[in-house]
């Protein structure tokens, strides 16, 4: 139909080799012509080419947010298993740094296609990434967007809109010459994660473009101590006994609230972030006040898909992909689900 040689249609289909312009106008006009599509699934058996896409995400327990995003990482894996793409999962510690480097060190001599990254070291993360364009590996981002990579996509919420918002919604809350804390959960290597910095800073920003005439207190807690963490609040409570609400900005806020189960007569207004079954709990109760979402089931799923629309069917893909800022209440949170 093109007037040129089967080899140079293949040629075009498969993008090698040198082809001239007019041959190429001829067979992307008869491919417009005849609404081709490739039989991806024949192409990728018959290259008999593996994809092997590694997965750099925290280590978790049951019922936790890095849980329902491994869950979206396996249901994209499995829709694309007939295309010969393999996700290996390789997981760190999100409160030490070091757990991260040395998976990297790991990663330098694995076969591998494409990666993602959970950006919560984002030192660690961006000499990863450096080596990874050296190699011409492609990797997509999640959790938080970091500025001056070239990684392929990102899947998450606009970190610093997401804190903004939660500024507004604690500040109308309280009264603007009310004090209030902010929870930080300490880690080894970076004081806490990329994301965090960034959702602190539009809470701050929010906070003081809305004339917040209170002191923000920050509190530093341990992820595993909850003796040693009681020891601390109750020091903070006691030394600050009219700060009546805060925000934390990780998925933790159920045990903030586990602490405030046992001093009921501390009324705490908590935001947090993270639709976990933990922290729903709470929610309905009244202990936590506002949940801030970030579907990360979808982040998962579209992070993988991502990598196979660029690495098999050699399709573009969208960089900056934000998640909708998902606001939770006890009044709506049984009607919530984190599909797209």
């Amino acid at each position: 139909m093109s007037g040129v040689s089967a080899g140079t249609v293949d040629r075009i289909l498969h993008r090698r080799g040198k082809v001239s312009d007019d041959a190429r106008e001829k067979v992307e006009t008869v491919l417009k012509e005849i609404d081709y599509h490739p039989n991806l699934i024949a192409r990728s058996l018959a290259l008999k080419k593996q994809y092997h896409i590694y997965t750099l995400i925290p280590s978790y327990e049951t019922g936790e947010y890095w849980e329902t995003l491994s869950t979206g990482i396996a249901r994209a894996e499995q829709e694309l298993s007939s295309y010969n793409v393999d996700v290996i999962p390789l997981y760190f510690n999100q409160y030490d740094r070091s757990s991260f480097d040395r998976l990297t060190v790991q990663l330098a001599e694995a076969d591998c296609q494409g990666v993602i990254i959970a950006t919560l070291f984002r030192e660690s993360v961006m000499e990863l990434v450096q080596s990874l364009d050296k190699r011409e590996i492609p990797y997509v981002l999640i959790d938080a967007y970091i500025e001056g990579t070239n990684c392929l996509a990102y899947y998450g919420t606009n970190s610093y809109d997401s804190g903004y918002i939660a500024g507004r919604l604690l500040f109308e809350q309280i009264r603007p010459t009310e004090d209030i804390a902010i929870f930080r959960f300490l880690r080894k290597g970076d004081m806490y994660s990329t994301q965090v910095q960034v959702r602190e800073s539009g809470f701050r920003t929010y906070l003081n473009e809305h004339r917040f005439e209170g002191k923000i207190h920050t509190v530093c807690i341990h992820a595993e101590n909850r003796e040693e963490n009681f020891k601390i609040l109750d020091d903070f409570f006691r030394r600050n006994p009219n700060v009546s609400a805060g925000i934390i900005f990780n998925s933790r806020a159920h045990q903030l609230c586990h602490y405030f189960e046992q001093r009921p007569w501390l009324s705490f207004k908590l935001t947090g972030y993270d639709v976990i079954k933990q922290n729903i709990r709470y929610l309905d109760s009244g202990q936590i006040t506002h949940l801030i979402a970030q579907r990360p089931e979808v982040q998962g799923a579209n992070a993988v898909k991502a990598l196979f629309r660029h690495l098999v069917l050699h399709e573009a893909t969208g960089r900056i992909n934000y998640m909708p800022i998902d606001i939770l209440i006890r009044e709506n949170i049984k009607y919530y689900n984190n599909y797209i």
